[in-house]
Order: structure tokens, then C-alpha cells, then sequence
């Protein structure tokens, strides 16, 4: 049986912490960003953890993270 690839483009988005759970940047930061008020934009700064709905994927595509 062949070795199982991780999906690259899912390496380069997440990371995986110490308790094992998946962490990511968040979206709407590239441009349009006048509208978007200043505490908005500073909140989009900070990462997050990936919603347990999605985990259980993620860790299938990510095998060896």
C-alpha cells in the first residue's frame, strides 16, 4: 500500500497545536478593507481554531501534521 500525501494547499493554511486541535488565520483581510472598520481589521489579525465540524476532515487530508 502506498504512502498517504498531504494536500499541500491544507499545509501551508493550518497548524496543529500542542492539544492536537488545528489553527488558522482568518479570511477577509486581503483588500477591501476600507469599509471594514478598524476593530474589525484588528480582529482578523489574530488566528483561530478550526470549528470541530471541520476538524475531523481536515486531520484526513493532513495525515502526518
Amino acid at each position: 500500500m502506498p504512502k498517504m500525501r498531504t494536500k499541500r494547499a491544507a499545509a501551508k493554511r493550518f497548524t496543529k497545536t500542542g492539544t492536537g486541535k488545528l489553527k488558522r488565520m482568518k479570511a477577509f483581510k486581503s483588500h477591501i478593507l476600507t469599509k471594514k472598520s478598524r476593530k474589525t481589521k484588528r480582529n482578523l489579525r489574530k488566528a483561530t481554531i478550526t470549528d470541530a465540524t471541520n476538524a475531523k476532515v481536515m486531520k484526513k487530508i493532513l495525515p502526518y501534521l
